[in-house]
């Protein structure tokens, strides 16, 4: 039976939307045991600058994001009925295909694992838009992800006031401007609840760890690569002769 629209809002407010935020807002550490709470801590010291605690739970707090928000820009595609959430759906997956490209460049070189799945709750978040249909998926998808780049926005905008790292730091400059383009094709697509978004952007969630920690990937396994499909790159434009 479909639920009316203040029955989904809520839900959202209290029930499913609370949980799934959590994963996006306060993700743990990969190969770490016991997260260090003063994020301020350098962890290692690299040739482009110290890495902090706060550093590195950051850039797989991006690469965790990609995890889910890029399926979703798929289902985007398939499921938007209107052009706006078509659209949104294009720069999700073009947005962190860009920042999983650079993720799983500077990974390396300042050795932090990276996720190849998203959190139990990101998981449950995508299987609940992929049940989704017509109106309902325009709507969720909207203020789900509406929620979660305003929250990301300030975390993005305090590493990169803070971090002394060079990689990080071009890394948090990039994150800033997708995440501020998502926010605003996601308010274009018309079906923000700008009061549902800001109670959820002022309200932390209190979760289990296992539910917001991304799974570890086996010893060897590929890092998994999220890439822009050809359907959505830009042709070169023709050069032009004097």
């Amino acid at each position: 039976m479909r639920m009316s629209r203040n029955v989904l809002g809520t839900v959202f407010v209290g029930g499913a939307l609370v949980l799934t935020l959590a994963s996006l807002a306060y993700p743990a550490m990969l190969g770490v045991q016991n997260t260090s709470s003063d994020q301020s801590r350098v962890i290692a010291n690299t040739r482009y600058g110290p890495l902090t605690e706060a550093d590195r739970d950051f850039v797989v707090k991006v690469r965790a994001a990609g995890l889910w928000e890029y399926p979703v820009g798929q289902l985007a595609l398939k499921k938007g009925t209107t052009k706006a959430a078509k659209t949104a759906g294009e720069h999700l997956i073009t947005g962190h295909a860009g920042l999983d490209a650079t993720c799983r460049k500077i990974a390396p070189e300042l050795g932090i694992t990276l996720p190849n799945q998203a959190s139990p709750q990101q998981q449950g978040f995508v299987a609940t838009l992929d049940a989704d249909t017509g109106k309902q998926f325009d709507s969720d998808m909207a203020n789900i992800l509406r929620v979660t780049h305003g929250q990301i926005f300030s975390t993005v905008a305090k590493i990169r006031a803070t971090t002394e790292n060079t990689l990080v730091r071009s890394l948090a400059d990039q994150a800033n401007d997708t995440v501020l383009d998502h926010i605003t094709v996601l308010e274009k697509t018309g079906s923000v609840n700008f009061d549902t978004v800001n109670f959820q952007q002022s309200t932390a969630p209190k979760l289990p760890a296992d539910q917001m920690t991304p799974p570890a990937p086996a010893p060897g396994t590929p890092v998994v690569a999220l890439t822009v499909p050809p359907a959505l790159v830009s042709p070169s434009p023709t050069p032009t002769t004097g």
